[in-house]
Formats: structure tokens, sequence, C-alpha cells
């Protein structure tokens, strides 16, 4: 909580609706909004096939949430609409609670084991058990799109890894970036953990993601570094991310890839830093005093990083992959590159950066797509008007442009 329906819920209770979201964290509220608390499930049981520990958790999940919705059907609550993310099972039997209300299930990702992030690549091959217990981790995804009356994907090409047998029950909406916040600002400072400063007049070379992990590419940023140093002698390297367990494997034999990581690539302490987990004020500074942000991945989920990058403005050099490419066109607003090859990654950051004045324009284009494309302003009227017609039972939700009065759950 909130995630992705942080700004939708907050406008609904907004608008007067009465908006409950049903989640297990206690320490998150948003403003208008009921906040029903499940206890957390238990563990999957170890003895069960290892291919249905996710199935398993799953259903745990939603038998939790059932049992806090039971409840809140005993107190009166009716919902027009329920609006459920599937990833964790949460919303599986929220339909048997409330049979007459329509869902809105969030596509984010259907899981496969060929095409999307697994067998990307051959450094991390993934054997037939990694295959077949993959095939069955969408098992509770798919009932929720059986489940659900409409389904949101973020991106075309997210919508584009689901059974096509459901697409015609589906629309693709970004969640939306707030453009008045993430904005270029020339005034920006970003105070290093050595002591000294950065603004934009300096060389700056950023990455950004939750976990350091090769699921986002952070080997091959890693390894670019030493040749971005010698060509760059004056840039600075700045990481913002944890440590912590990421969306792929662990690695053998170490607490995190970046333990393992350091161990094979030499770099210059001085001018590389790693921030850790930072608050979100400071990760904006991050992005503001950027001179090249590098945003890597696998076809995965697209970062809402990435995103922002473009919005902030920065010189954006992406990884040549389906979901990035969805977002950047080379040499129009932004820049790609091989994921594989860190020598090109070098390369293209170390040209980008050297021509900072001509690559001006890519920077305009990026931020004004995100305005145009992507922004708060123009999502969140679209999920708005398909909450409304979905709540009003309309046959082609993207015809309606005005919310009803009425309970969303």
């Amino acid at each position: 909580m909130p995630r992705q329906f942080r700004h939708l819920a907050a406008h609904l209770a907004a608008a007067g609706h009465r908006v409950v979201f049903v989640t297990k964290r206690g320490d998150r509220t948003l403003p208008g909004v009921e906040r029903i608390v499940y206890p957390a499930p238990r563990a999957a049981n170890p003895q069960t096939h290892h291919y249905l520990h996710q199935f398993e958790d799953a259903v745990l999940h939603g038998q939790a949430v059932a049992r806090a919705c039971l409840a809140l059907k005993d107190s009166g609550f009716v919902p027009d609409l329920i609006v459920a993310h599937p990833g964790w099972g949460e919303g599986l039997f929220i339909p048997d609670v409330w049979p007459g209300a329509p869902v809105l299930n969030y596509g984010e990702f259907y899981y496969r084991p060929f095409g999307a992030d697994v067998n990307f690549g051959d450094e991390f091959p993934a054997d037939i058990d990694e295959i077949c217990r993959l095939r069955a981790r969408s098992a509770h995804l798919l009932l929720a799109l059986e489940a659900a009356r409409h389904t949101v994907c973020p991106t075309e090409w997210q919508k584009s890894l689901h059974p096509a047998v459901f697409c015609d029950r589906m629309s693709v909406i970004f969640d939306g970036v707030d453009t008045d916040t993430v904005a270029p600002d020339p005034a920006a400072r970003l105070s290093l953990p050595t002591g000294g400063v950065l603004t934009p007049d300096d060389e700056v070379v950023t990455y950004v993601s939750r976990t350091l992990e090769p699921h986002r590419g952070f080997h091959t940023f890693l390894r670019a570094l030493p040749r971005l140093c010698e060509l760059r002698p004056n840039a600075h390297i700045v990481i913002v991310g944890g440590d912590g367990p990421g969306y792929g494997r662990p690695p053998t034999g170490d607490k995190s890839w970046r333990q393992l990581l350091l161990r094979q690539v030499e770099i210059d302490p001085g001018r590389v830093h790693f921030l850790g987990i930072v608050p979100y004020e400071r990760y904006l500074s991050v992005l503001h005093v950027s001179s090249v942000h590098v945003y890597l991945t696998v076809p995965f989920v697209q970062s809402w990083s990435a995103v922002e990058a473009l919005a902030a403005g920065c010189l954006v050099v992406g990884s040549r992959t389906a979901p990035v490419e969805e977002f950047i066109e080379h040499g129009v607003n932004g820049l790609l590159a091989d994921f594989f090859s860190a020598g090109e990654l070098a390369d293209t950051v170390a040209s980008a950066l050297a021509d900072r004045a001509s690559l001006a324009p890519l920077c305009r284009k990026a931020r004004e797509r995100v305005v145009q494309d992507y922004s708060l302003r123009v999502c969140l009227p679209r999920q708005v008007a398909l909450v409304a017609a979905l709540a009003d039972g309309a046959a082609c939700p993207r015809r309606i442009s005005q919310p009803v009065q009425k309970a969303v759950a």
C-alpha cells in the first residue's frame, strides 16, 4: 500500500466516493481513504512441492483478505467496483465475497519461461526445473484474469505478455508521473558521503534501482565503470539502491550482488558513490544533478524511476530491451545501448558526456513526451474514466469520461 493505486484511491476519495483500501501494511495511509489491515498469513508449507509455493502463498493471502472483506460485508459495505493487484493473491477470493461487483485487475506482469526476463542472455541460464516452476507461477494470475471484468496494464509490452484470449478485456494506462514534482532543477545540489557536493554543472553519471541486481543490469553497469572513468576522468558516478532481495535469483555464496561484483571489478571509491536506499527528495536531487542517467533492465516491469528520469529532463542511456524501447527512441528522446555490453555502455555514456550541449534537445523531448503521454494529469483521468465505466457496467470503458458517485473497494 498504496503502490500503483495511491493517486487513484486518493482522487476518488477526494471526489466524494467511499474508498476502502485492504492491505497488510499498518504504516501507510491515504487522505480520505479507509484502511482495513489484515494479518499476514503463515508462510507456505516447506513440504509443498516447490512449484506450488507461490500458489500456496497466494491462496493464503487471498484467504486472509477474504476474511477481512467478510467482516466489511457484515458491516453493510457493498462495493460498486473492486480494484485489485493480483501479484500476491490478495484479490483471489474477493469476487466470491461480493459476487455482483465487477473487478478491475491490475496486469503488471505475466510470467513466462521464454520471451521475458528468464533465459534472457547466456550468463544466467534457467534449467528445466526453474522453467517448469515459472510456468506454474502464473496460476494465480490466470485466475485473476478470468475473474476480472477488465484488466489495466501500465505498458503495451506488459500487456503483450498476457494470454491473447484476455486482450479484448484489457486497457493500457500508465500509472502516471507527477510532472509538477518531477521536473528539472538547475539549482539542485547533492551532498556526497565523502563530503563533496555535486551540482548540474558537474559531470555526473547516475544509476537507480530498488535493488542492485542483474535484472536491472547492475552487473553490466558496474563492469562499464573502469572504462568509463578512464574515458571521463572528471566524472562522478552516483548509485542509488539497496542490497536486499530483488526480482531475480540471489547471488551464490554472497549476501548481495554488489558484494560479489565488487570483488570482480576495481572501482575508484573517490569517484563511485553508493548512496544506498534514499528518501524520495534525495532521490530527486540525484536526478536533478545527473548529466547522464543509466537505466538498464531485462525484459521485465518498467521501473517508475526510468520514466521519472525522463520527466526530470535527464539524458537517459537505456538498454536496448523491449520495455525501454517503448519509452525511449534512440537519438530522439534518449540513447540506447546493448544490455549485455559493458564496453558499448561505457562508450555511449562517455560520448554523451562529451556532447552534453548538442544532446540537450533530447532531454527536452524526453520531458515533453512524459508530460504528453505518461503524466499524472493525463493518466489519472483515464484511470478514473475506466473505473467509472466499469462501475456503471459500460461496454467500452475508454468512452466514458466522468466518474460515478459510488463506493469503491
